[in-house]
């Protein structure tokens, strides 16, 4: 909860339940990042690589084709760095690089099924285990959780963007 300082700014209540919370995704960011670390060091990858990876999959589970030029942009990776990245992973035998069935002039970036083993190798046990404490809420209680991570998730995109800062 915001509070008025004695000059009229607005400031954080370093004790309220929105820093618990903070302090709770920081701490949740830096397992994950550790572990991602850890996975692509094991692998040979480079952290963006994993970035990557992610971004590809998710791409492929909305139906979203992956282009070269879309996974630069959301990876804020320009054209030299984008192809340095996908002939990376299409070197390590990750990534495949396929045109496109309805614009052949376009390329497509498909995750190969050995990357998708390895990941599901190494994280499957973690999925399995956030899944575990996600069934234990009731449909309200998921619900709320995922309006909260929603919101978490779209405030931290609009900041990322944001160009005013």
């Amino acid at each position: 909860m915001a509070e008025q300082s004695a000059s009229g700014a607005e400031t954080v209540d370093a004790h309220g339940p929105g820093m618990r919370a903070v302090h709770l995704l920081r701490a949740v960011t830096l397992e994950l990042d550790r572990l991602g670390g850890e996975f692509a060091a094991e692998n040979g990858l480079h952290p963006t690589d994993l970035r990557a990876l992610i971004a590809l999959l998710d791409a492929a589970r909305a139906g979203t084709p992956a282009t070269p030029g879309r996974l630069g942009a959301e990876l804020g990776l320009n054209s030299a760095g984008t192809t340095a990245l996908v002939d990376r992973l299409e070197r390590a035998g990750h990534v495949r690089r396929v045109r496109d069935a309805s614009d052949r002039r376009r390329v497509l970036l498909e995750v190969d099924d050995r990357a998708v083993a390895l990941g599901q190798a190494f994280f499957g046990p973690l999925i399995g285990e956030v899944i575990a404490v996600v069934e234990q809420f009731d449909a309200d209680g998921r619900a709320v959780v995922e309006r909260f991570l929603t919101g978490v998730r779209d405030a931290v995109a609009a900041r990322g963007s944001d160009s005013s800062r």
